[in-house]
């Protein structure tokens, strides 16, 4: 009984250190609610961006994972506080507002940077990684001159918009894509790799054959658990490396 007793305290202290917690901010004249789940103070940090939808469960989930790597995690909420859309038209004009409005786009990031900072965190060892528009959204920070070690976008969106360029960019990028993806092309994918081998910018290019858009999420039509399977054993091994610098 008595070891039954621990063990179950044991269990309890672990999913302690794990469980993360909303974390309420202004930028502008808006309220918006990020997650954040910390390791440590110390812990390397990993800025999340989340999908289309809003932090969900599933950047919850993918936060755990990596607290169990020993990162902690900082979800940016780019919609606002309460708003996770569930209705395709309401993602699609959500997102579509803020590529409209990339100086909009860098001040929540810049928002949720300063929240992070304020609460802790080693923003001085950290990484940017986001699923699909947080992909995109990783690489306008990356373009922004952010002082993070690295952005890394997951099936993102990969096309530099008008008038941009990656000369103020400080980390590396690492892109892992499907070949299969029809919303964001081989063309884009390959352009991307031009543009940063062009400006210095050290990187690396993954693409997994078969996988389509949205390849890493658990459950939906567009899962590969191949491609998501060797893509996070690359993307962890990476922050390893990248952490160490």
């Amino acid at each position: 009984m008595k070891f039954l007793t621990v063990l179950f305290t044991v269990f309890l202290m672990a999913s302690a250190a794990f469980a993360g917690q909303n974390v309420v901010y202004k930028s502008g004249d808006g309220e918006y609610e990020s997650y954040y789940a910390p390791v440590s103070a110390s812990a390397p940090l990993v800025f999340m961006i989340q999908d289309w939808d809003g932090i969900t469960d599933y950047e919850i989930k993918r936060a755990e994972m990596l607290n169990k790597l020993g990162y902690s995690v900082f979800a940016i909420d780019m919609f606002g506080k309460g708003i996770r859309p569930a209705a395709v038209e309401d993602r699609k004009r959500l997102t579509g507002e803020l590529y409209a409005d990339r100086a909009k786009m860098r001040r929540l990031l810049d928002a949720g940077y300063a929240k992070a900072k304020e609460l802790g965190a080693n923003v001085s060892n950290a990484v940017m990684m986001g699923y699909c528009f947080g992909g995109a959204v990783a690489l306008e920070y990356a373009r922004a001159g952010a002082p993070l070690k690295a952005f890394i976008p997951f099936h993102g969106g990969l096309a530099t918009p008008a008038g941009q360029d990656f000369a103020k960019t400080k980390g590396e990028i690492v892109v892992f894509h499907g070949t299969a993806d029809a919303s964001v092309s081989m063309k884009e994918f390959a352009g991307l790799a031009e543009e940063l081998e062009k400006a210095g910018i050290r990187h690396e290019m993954h693409t997994y054959s078969g996988a389509p858009h949205a390849f890493t999420v658990f459950g939906s039509p567009a899962y590969r658990a191949d491609a998501d399977r060797k893509s996070w054993l690359r993307f962890t091994e990476y922050l390893g490396e990248i952490f160490k610098k």
